[in-house]
């Protein structure tokens, strides 16, 4: 009898964890006066850099780039811009829910 109540309780968490999964999106500005060749954004708890984002794309200065961030449990996340010169802008736990990023010189690492 146990088992069976059991089982339906199980498989209805495993189904509910997906639902806790959402859809972010962060709007990053380029005010470097620089093109941003590399773009990584990954979890605030991840302790290693997802794939560029921008692929073979780049973030010419002066332009807005939305990033769309699928199937995450958590709005905060760590950003790092490589620009042309190979100089580096990394945002710790942004949560963008409330940020946007406008990226500038001041920002360098």
């Amino acid at each position: 009898m146990r088992t069976k109540l059991l089982l339906p309780l199980i498989l209805s968490c495993l189904f509910a964890l997906p639902a806790l999964a959402a859809d972010y999106y962060v709007d990053i500005t380029n005010k470097t006066g620089y093109q941003i060749n590399q773009l990584y954004v990954s979890p605030g708890d991840q302790k290693s850099w997802e794939d560029d984002v921008l692929g073979n794309d780049v973030l010419v200065n002066g332009t807005t780039q939305r990033v769309t961030l699928t199937g995450y449990s958590s709005p905060v996340f760590d950003i790092r811009l490589i620009d042309s010169d190979g100089d580096s802008y990394t945002f710790w736990d942004i949560n963008v829910e409330e940020y946007d990023l406008l990226v500038t010189p001041d920002d360098l690492d």
